[in-house]
């Protein structure tokens, strides 16, 4: 390779081939470290959702506002995001035109767990899941991009052979003694 010249170098300086233009948001970086994300293409695809549900109300709010299919298609999406948490209910579509991602990240399993008081960082909480501690009805959860709807949100527990539960249970002066045996 030949040596470059003056002029080139000095715009080489300038130019940086490690980090890209879409990696220097800082305001996505913020929402992944606030809310535990690591995987940055689980946020991407909670951008894509929200923005499917914008574009979703934009074309209902292009219809008649007296439509029967429009208030149909109204009542099923604003009773599909209030199940999933996203919006509080008695919302409208003015509710539902603006979610932000960062919403989906909110109802991700290790933030329903801190905010449960089951963990007191997301980082422990993502770890508690990761060991495999933690169940979502009758299913141990070991992946913390796992979303709690509503419903779900009051059967996040502890696996019945979770040394945290065992420690809770002797706390709360619950411990059977037959859990006793198994020590």
């Amino acid at each position: 390779m030949r040596k470059l010249k003056h002029h080139e170098q000095r715009l080489l300086k300038k130019v940086d081939f490690l980090s890209w233009k879409g990696e220097g948001n800082l305001r996505e970086n913020a929402i992944l470290a606030r809310y535990g994300v690591t995987q940055r293409e689980d946020y991407s695809k909670y951008n894509r959702l929200a923005g499917m549900v914008t574009s979703l109300v934009s074309k209902l709010k292009a219809l008649a506002p007296d439509s029967a299919f429009r208030i149909r298609s109204t009542e099923a999406l604003l009773a599909k995001l209030f199940a999933m948490g996203l919006v509080p209910s008695g919302a409208s579509l003015a509710a539902c035109e603006s979610i932000p991602a960062s919403a989906f990240c909110r109802r991700r399993l290790p933030v329903v767990m801190v905010r449960l008081r089951m963990a007191q960082s997301i980082k422990d909480a993502m770890a508690k899941i990761e060991s495999g501690a933690v169940r979502v009805g009758p299913e141990v959860v070991i992946d913390p991009a796992f979303l709690v709807t509503r419903s779900l949100e009051d059967f996040v527990t502890w696996v019945d052979s979770s040394n945290i539960k065992r420690v809770v249970a002797a706390y709360n002066d619950q411990l059977d003694d037959y859990d006793l045996l198994g020590e």
